[in-house]
Parts: structure tokens; C-alpha cells; sequence
């Protein structure tokens, strides 16, 4: 990945986009497709949509990340002056005691720790985790006079990690879920873009994706292209503490997941598979009988019916403050995107053969 990239990259992921909090990420994202796109444009929820006009009578091909991530909001402060928590779509009680937080208000960034009773005064022998909802944000005051001056009810809040080069260059931070997924929808449409494909190409940021894929479902509906691919994270399955019988077998630096089955159109993974072939894309495949759990779960009954395919970039530890991808994945998912939007000709229509 070159340092352009890179930091488009690290840029997106320095951003606090909780879901339904998701400007500021939209923003940056759309400051770097525009320079290749015929028109941006979002909607009222904030789903950010880059277009290259192809030849009408050419298929249309979008590609889509969601530019959401977890969180937590502040739902109540307490008279002692520290802040109650409840999750923004899937947080983790496991890994958010002892860790530092922001508190985003209307008058900026306010930062914070999630409490820990030491270990000290714990009762040790028979330890459980506290739901979210039993957890607090520590800002520093004296009172709750003093919080609610600094925040308000509703603010959303984001643990703070840095983003972190482990060995042979694969990058640990929060959000990777899903960043990696919108820079692969933008870095597609470029390089799609740059090879002046026949057809219409979208790149597409929703929002809301981790509290019931909402951001998809509107724009999925306004967009009706002729096929979609939804890049998320998928789950890496190559460490220690990963559970055999769940998931497929899925390796960092394996290349990007093809999902199979449900919401997948086998003409669209088909057309993937023998593109990644062609130009010697290394792939990995995974099993999605009943749902793939992304955005191609809304985009594919959209319009009537929309080819669909779930792309996914292997992440460990996904929805924990450290997880972790590698920089290769994400490159080969860009080129083997990229070369379907290109091909797309070859593959269309996009259909069962029934």
C-alpha cells in the first residue's frame, strides 16, 4: 500500500463514526473519491454515493463499504458526575473496562476512562463481566452538575486506540470494521475509474449498517444497479482462541473472502472467482448459508432483487479496540474489484440461468 493510500487509511480510522454519528467520516471519504468521480451526492441520513457514468446500455456495478462502527452513548449522569453507558450496535462488555474513551459533544471531544474496581478490592474467585449498561465513563469531575456542563445525554462515545504497524506490516486499531471496507470501495471505483470501464461504477458509504444494515436499505432502492458488492470484514480464524467449529477457514494475507450461498448471486461470485483466476488474485472462500450478517443481506431484495455479493477482508478480533487486518488483503481487494466493475460486460446480466 502506497503512502497515498496509506493515509487515506489511517485517516479514516483516526475518525469517530459510531453509527448514526457517521459525519465526519463520510465527509473524508467523499474528499477522496470525488476527484475521480462524474458526481457525489448523499442523502438525508448521510449514505455517501460516488458515480463514474458509463454507456447506458452497459452494466452497472456498485461497490459498498459502511461507514459506521461500534460505539457507546452517554444515557444518563449521575449526581456524583460520572457518565452511564449503552451501546451504539454490538460493543463488547469484555473489552471496554479499564480502556480510555472520547465523549463527542456539540462542543467538541471530551476525553475519559471506563472505570475498574482494582484488583485489589475484587473478589477474584469468581469473576464475571459487567453489562455495558452497569459500566462508567470517568471524565474527572467533582459532580453532576459539573459532567452535564462538559455532555449531554445522547453523546456518543468511542474507546480510544492508536492505530499500531505490527510485524510484516499489518496494522492493528478500532474501526477496522469497517474502513477497510469503505477504502476498498473507494480505491476500487479509482482504479476502476482510471481504466475508463464501459459500464455505470458506483462507490458507496452507507451508514447505520451495524444497528440492522439501515443505510443500505435506503440507498440500495435509490441506486438499482445491475449488480452490488458489499466489502466488509470477515472473520480471521487463523489464532489461537478462535473456535474451530464456527466459521470457515480464513487466513490474514490470504486474500480477500468470496462468501458463497444466501444473499450471494452465483453468477456474481461466478464472475469474482474467474476474474481473481484471470489476474492471479489470491481469494479465500466462506460458507454464508443462511445470511451473510452485511450489507448484501439489503442490498440483494432491493429493487426487486439485486445481484448480490458479500466480499470480505479477514479481521481478527473483530469488534474488540485492537483489531487487526493486513494492508495485502485489502490491496487485493481493490484490484479484483476493481477488474469486475471493468469486466462487468463479460459476466452481465447477472442471473440464475432458470
Amino acid at each position: 500500500m502506497d503512502e497515498t493510500r496509506r493515509s487515506f487509511l489511517e485517516g479514516l480510522l483516526s475518525l469517530s463514526t459510531p453509527s448514526g454519528f457517521e459525519t465526519d467520516g463520510q465527509r473524508r471519504w467523499l474528499a477522496y473519491v470525488e476527484e475521480y468521480a462524474d458526481e457525489t451526492r448523499t442523502d438525508a441520513y448521510g449514505n455517501a454515493v460516488a458515480i463514474y457514468e458509463g454507456d447506458p446500455d452497459a452494466p452497472s456495478i456498485a461497490v459498498a463499504g459502511h461507514g459506521d462502527e461500534i460505539g457507546l452513548m452517554v444515557r444518563a449522569i449521575t449526581d456524583d458526575g460520572f457518565l452511564k453507558l449503552s451501546r451504539i450496535g454490538g460493543s463488547d462488555r469484555t473489552v471496554t473496562r479499564g480502556q480510555r474513551v472520547t465523549v463527542y459533544t456539540d462542543d467538541g471531544p471530551v476525553s475519559g476512562v471506563i472505570g475498574q474496581v482494582a484488583i485489589h478490592l475484587r473478589d477474584t474467585g469468581d469473576e464475571g463481566y459487567d453489562d455495558i449498561a452497569e459500566q462508567h465513563v470517568d471524565v474527572g469531575v467533582a459532580d453532576g452538575d459539573d459532567a452535564a456542563a462538559l455532555v449531554d445525554v445522547g453523546d456518543p462515545v468511542t474507546l480510544e486506540t492508536p492505530i499500531t504497524e505490527l510485524a510484516d506490516g499489518r496494522l492493528a486499531a478500532r474501526g477496522m470494521d469497517n474502513r477497510v471496507g469503505i477504502w476498498t470501495a473507494a480505491e476500487a471505483f479509482r482504479r476502476a475509474v482510471e481504466a475508463d470501464p464501459d459500464g455505470t461504477v458506483y462507490a458507496v458509504s452507507t451508514v447505520q449498517e451495524e444497528v440492522g444494515l439501515q443505510g443500505a436499505r435506503m440507498v440500495g432502492f435509490e441506486l438499482d444497479p445491475d449488480a452490488v458488492v458489499a466489502v466488509d470484514v470477515t472473520h480471521a480464524t487463523d489464532h489461537p482462541d478462535s473456535p474451530g467449529d464456527v466459521g470457515s477457514d480464513v487466513e490474514l494475507g490470504g486474500g480477500p473472502v468470496v462468501a458463497r450461498g444466501s444473499a450471494n448471486h452465483p453468477a456474481l461470485v461466478g464472475a469474482v472467482r474467474d476474474v481473481g483466476d484471470d489476474a492471479g488474485i489470491d481469494y479465500q472462500l466462506a460458507a454464508a448459508g443462511s445470511r451473510t450478517g452485511t450489507d448484501a443481506d439489503a442490498f440483494y431484495t432491493a429493487s426487486g432483487g439485486t445481484p448480490a455479493l458479500n466480499l470480505g477482508i479477514p479481521n481478527r478480533y473483530m469488534h474488540t479496540p485492537v483489531e487487526v487486518v493486513d494492508p495485502t488483503d485489502l490491496n487485493a481487494a481493490a484490484d479484483l474489484l476493481a477488474d469486475t466493475a471493468i469486466r462487468a460486460g463479460e459476466f452481465a446480466p447477472f442471473d440464475t440461468g432458470v
